[in-house]
């Protein structure tokens, strides 16, 4: 069966199977015809004592093993870290009788599993050519159908395909590439194509009544909506939708839309009775497209299956497909399979499942049925035997040891039938060790001598039948440990802590035994962990990451199969660097220096400690320097040349002949400085009835240490007790002492402390007496607020101004003469300033604002002017003062409203009654009229006019008014609501068109324009003459003004 065979693109891994033996089971797979595909099985091995048996089925009954060669290979491996046997079948070299379902089954003794998957073989041809047939592209009118020519190629991934317009292709290529095109996209009616493609290609004449027409042709997927668009020349013409002939009404799935000049039908879910031809009329012109709704591709949901019978029984092919009622092709051996041979096939469609049925197969029925979509294909075999071979007797599994002999025994119904041995899939050659014998109907093969090397799974397979019998041969080996030296002593192994421990232990025996490891009179090891055992196929590995004390014994490995078992001792040692010292201890601190004191380590390591390194640190620094490069033997030392001011940490490290312990904790942080010299400038800044104000400044000398604060006190005088002013320290220059009494006389002093303690002390030589001191008030009128403040409407107005005088003046604002209201503006005064706070300033805060200070009959006043200013308004009274040529002259009056400021130029502006696009013809401009040139006869403009300001541009504009309105009649008699006259305005020229004009429309017509400013009109007389030779004009006259 297997001519060509498919590894496997990438297979995703499956998930870890919790149930049965599977680790990891094969996946559905996808393959082009003429690549290679693998399919991949894991089976857990943790729980099994010999290698599983596996088997490959193509379909329900055959097993690959009989078809391995050039096209398709078996293999197998055993990862011993995992534990996990892994199972492989290749396909090379695909072809499409490979696709169909598959299945793998494994077993070991009693336990049992098995897993099915599917193969799909693509065809390299695009599949689309095998349903499309010369009819294929016309509709029931005979008409070429695009949908059915615009389906997608492919294996029905529509997702991974772009959406490719083949029209607008071929519309685009010269006539050379046509059957290039046809043959990629898979166009089967090309000649259908070219002709609609050359009666779309006609040069239509200029429309007048359409600006942009529909598309000569749309493209839209099944269920998607669509927009067809037109744009018309009348924004109020009246349109009509047309499909296939007929009007189209409008509804939930039609819809139609009008937007200035466009025009827009939209035709929601879409479905193929929507493929049609659409027209959009406007009066009596027309525009045409063409819609192509385009179905999905109909894919292979579950492939056929292989089926053997035998002659006389009734054969039912099963597959299904993604959608219901699908067409189908049904092929046998590349032949199509039509539904005139009802006497011979049956074909039968249930939902989305598709059979076809045969009653009474026959020997030629034999073959590779094919079912086809446009979107996959199925392929499967069928065999018909004549007759049926019974078995006997089977093969059974051998277990045998060395040097034993193995016979494996089948036997058949007919002893005429030959058959061939296959070791592991492949076929058995006999040779001295090996022989194949055929004794009527008992089929043996003997093997003697047995090695390792023919431990296997055997077959035979009858020629002729569809029998694959199996068996196991399993070779046996008692298990050996080969260390160098073995004996009642056990082997002594020295490791360094912190050090990897690696033991190979190499063993033997078959089957592969169990290793056990266990420290002797404890618990058994696990496999994972830091200390593990690694299991391999001739040897063992034990491991200790990082070897720890607790890690030192005896330990035992032991394996076993089931012919035997061996032991093993090993002993190991552990030895280690000290444990370190506690943490050091300083004392005796000086300017520069420092004594260190320790004690030994707890734990020296199993070796002798030889002496102690010492080392320090800054203590915001992470480097530390080593102080002594010769070993210490004492448990002291005197540290010298540090820094004064800067903290400091110490830590000993002991040291034995493996190497240096871990460092000790680190000593408490210490600080070799001296107390800072006494603050400076010290003076007294107020003096009140009941407060001291002090100010100082820090120290000359302050030390690296810095200032951990000052401390403040004061002695009354003829006293020598000094108390504290403040509680606590202050880090300060400043202080403030409260709650005197009034009249004492008082001497105060400062001090700075540190960590090396207080520093000598700052003192006022002369008492103060706590008594208030009279100061004039005194207003420091800010710079920027000498002149006017300008603020727009809605900023923030925060203005303060600093003051001096005691004791506390008292403060009040004043706006224009009157009170301020503290609803609208905040005020807030302090001891040295006060605030003038406006949260969003309007206009009615612009005026002159004034600050007074009194002290008793004691006063100071300033003035503050405060303008608020806002965008102006628009210009008034614009108007079109002269049209002359290609000018315009403007004219308008300042606005109302100034914003409270000065009008600094206008922005005058013009638009296009077509476009409404507005240009600045002039910015910043002074005056109060202007002349717009450069304009185009026959438009139709606006005018607009900003004024501007400090604050900029006003909101809105003067603008000019409306052109005039147009009325039409005749003999004085109005033509607006007659379908015969139709009317247009464009460019400033006025026409009106009377259709198919007879005699009696001759006569007086008046066209009038009016607008606010006025009315004109002019009148013209029209006579309509018949000719000998016309009874009727049948061309429309028009009448221009």
């Amino acid at each position: 069966m297997f001519d060509a065979v498919p590894p496997a693109e990438t297979q995703p891994e499956e998930p870890v199977d919790p149930i049965g033996l599977f680790v990891t089971r094969p996946q559905d797979g996808e393959v082009t015809a003429g690549g290679n595909i693998t399919f991949t099985a894991k089976v857990a091995g943790e729980s099994l004592l010999k290698k599983p048996s596996m088997k490959w089925f193509k379909g329900k009954w055959m097993d690959l093993a009989s078809k391995v060669g050039k096209h398709l290979q078996l293999h197998d491996s055993y990862d011993r870290n995992n534990k996990v046997y892994t199972f492989e079948m290749e396909i090379i070299e695909a072809n499409m009788t490979f696709a169909g379902g598959y299945r793998c089954e494994v077993s070991s003794k009693d336990k049992f599993d098995s897993s099915n998957f599917n193969l799909i073989v693509n065809g390299k041809m695009n599949s689309f050519f095998l349903l499309l047939h010369s009819t294929e592209g016309l509709d029931e009118s005979g008409e070429l159908n695009f949908s059915a020519l615009l389906k997608k190629r492919g294996d029905g991934k529509s997702d991974s395909q772009p959406d490719v317009d083949v029209w607008e292709i071929l519309r685009k290529a010269p006539p050379s590439e046509y059957e290039k095109i046809a043959f990629q996209y898979g166009i089967t009616d090309l000649r259908g194509m070219l002709k609609r493609l050359k009666r779309i290609k006609k040069e239509e004449k200029k429309s007048t009544a359409f600006l942009k027409k529909l598309d000569p042709a749309y493209q839209v997927d099944k269920g998607q909506k669509i927009k067809l668009m037109v744009e018309v020349a009348n924004p109020d013409a009246d349109v009509k939708w047309l499909k296939n002939g007929q009007e189209i009404q409008v509804s939930g799935r039609y819809i139609f839309e009008a937007i200035g000049n466009k025009r827009i039908l939209t035709i929601n879910h879409c479905s193929l009775a929507d493929d049609a031809a659409y027209e959009c009329v406007v009066a009596e012109e027309k525009s045409f497209t063409e819609l192509f709704v385009k179905e999905p591709p109909i894919l292979i949901t579950h492939p056929l299956e292989d089926q053997m019978v035998m002659v006389g029984e009734r054969v039912e092919f099963e597959c299904e497909v993604s959608e219901e009622g699908a067409t189908v092709k049904w092929e046998k051996d590349g032949v199509e399979l039509t539904r005139e041979e009802t006497f011979k096939y049956r074909f039968k469609k249930d939902g989305k499942k598709q059979y076809l049925i045969i009653n009474e197969s026959t020997k030629e029925d034999s073959g590779h049925y094919t079912v086809k979509t446009n979107g996959g294909v199925s392929v499967a075999e069928l065999i018909v035997q004549e007759k049926k071979l019974e078995v006997y007797q089977s093969i059974a599994d051998l277990t045998v040891k060395a040097r034993d002999q193995a016979v494996f025994k089948c036997e058949v119904s007919d002893e005429n039938v030959k058959g061939i041995w296959l070791k592991n899939g492949k076929e058995v050659v006999p040779d001295e060790r090996i022989k194949i014998s055929h004794i009527g109907r008992i089929h043996k093969l003997t093997i003697e001598d047995v090695t390792p090397g023919d431990e296997a799974d055997y077959s035979f397979i009858p020629q002729g039948f569809a029998y694959n019998l199996s068996a196991k041969l399993q070779f046996l080996e008692p298990p050996k440990i080969h260390l160098d030296c073995l004996g009642q002593s056990p082997d002594t192994i020295v490791v360094v802590a912190e050090n990897k421990l690696r033991l190979d232990v190499p063993i033997s025996g078959d089957p592969t035994p169990t290793v056990i490891w266990q420290k002797v009179n404890k618990l058994l090891f696990e496999s994972e962990g830091r200390v593990r055992v690694e299991k391999h196929e001739d040897h063992c590995v034990f491991i200790i990451e990082g070897a720890e004390k607790e890690d030192e014994g005896v330990y035992r490995v032991t394996v076993k199969n089931p012919v035997g078992e061996d032991k093993a001792d090993i002993t190991v040692k552990v030895i280690d660097v000290p444990d370190p010292p506690e943490a050091p201890k300083i004392s005796n601190i000086g300017e520069d220096y420092c004594t260190v004191q320790w004690q030994p380590p707890t734990y020296d390591g199993g070796q002798p400690v030889l002496g102690y390194i010492l080392e320090r640190k800054k203590k915001k620094s992470y480097r530390w320097m080593r102080l002594n490069f010769d070993l210490l033997k004492e448990l002291t030392y005197e540290a010298k040349r540090m820094i004064e001011g800067v903290v400091y940490e110490m830590r000993i490290y002991a040291v034995n002949s493996i190497g240096m312990s871990r460092p000790s904790p680190a000593s408490q942080p210490f600080m070799p400085i001296a107390p800072p010299s006494e603050p400076t400038h010290f003076t007294v800044e107020d003096v009140s009835d009941t407060t001291v104000a002090l100010k100082w400044r820090p120290p000359e000398r302050i030390g690296a240490g810095g200032l951990d604060g000052y401390i403040v006190e004061y002695c009354k005088d003829g006293s020598s007790e000094w108390t504290p002013a403040l509680p606590g320290l202050t880090e300060r220059t400043t202080a403030l002492i409260k709650d005197l009494v009034t009249g004492d006389k008082l001497y105060f002093r400062v001090k700075a402390i540190n960590l090396a303690g207080e520093s000598g002390a700052a003192i006022i030589k002369e008492p103060i007496t706590v008594q208030e001191i009279m100061q004039r008030p005194k207003i420091w009128l800010p710079r920027h607020l000498r002149q006017t403040l300008v603020k727009k409407v809605g900023e923030t107005i925060n203005i303060m101004i600093p003051f001096q005088g005691k004791p506390r003046p008292k403060i009040s604002w004043m706006k224009d003469g009157q009170t301020l209201d503290s609803k609208d503006v905040g005020i807030r005064n302090s001891n040295t300033d006060t605030i003038l706070f406006i949260r969003k300033a309007e206009l009615h805060h612009s005026g002159a604002y004034e600050v007074t200070l009194q002290i008793e009959n004691m006063t100071d006043t300033v003035a503050i002017t405060i303008q608020i200013i806002d965008k102006p308004g628009p210009p008034q009274n614009i108007k079109l003062a002269d049209v002359w040529g290609f000018n315009v002259a403007l004219e308008w009056t300042p606005p109302q409203d100034d914003g409270n400021a000065q009008i600094l130029g206008y922005t005058v502006q013009k638009a296009d009654k077509k476009t409404m696009e507005w240009y600045t013809v002039y910015d910043h401009y002074r005056r109060t009229n202007c002349v717009v040139s450069d304009l185009i006869m026959g438009n139709e403009y606006f005018f607009r006019v900003f004024s501007e300001n400090l604050c900029g541009l006003s909101e809105t504009a003067a603008t000019t008014k409306n052109p005039p309105k147009i009325f039409w009649y005749k003999n004085k008699v109005d033509l607006s609501g007659d379908a015969k006259y139709r009317m247009f305005s464009k460019q400033g020229v006025l026409t009106l068109e009377i259709r198919k004009p007879t005699p009696f429309d001759g006569g007086f017509y008046t066209c009038k324009a009016v607008n606010e400013r006025g009315e004109a009109e002019i009148e013209c007389r029209l006579d309509v003459r018949v000719t000998k030779n016309m009874t009727s004009p049948n061309l429309p006259n028009s009448l221009t003004l």
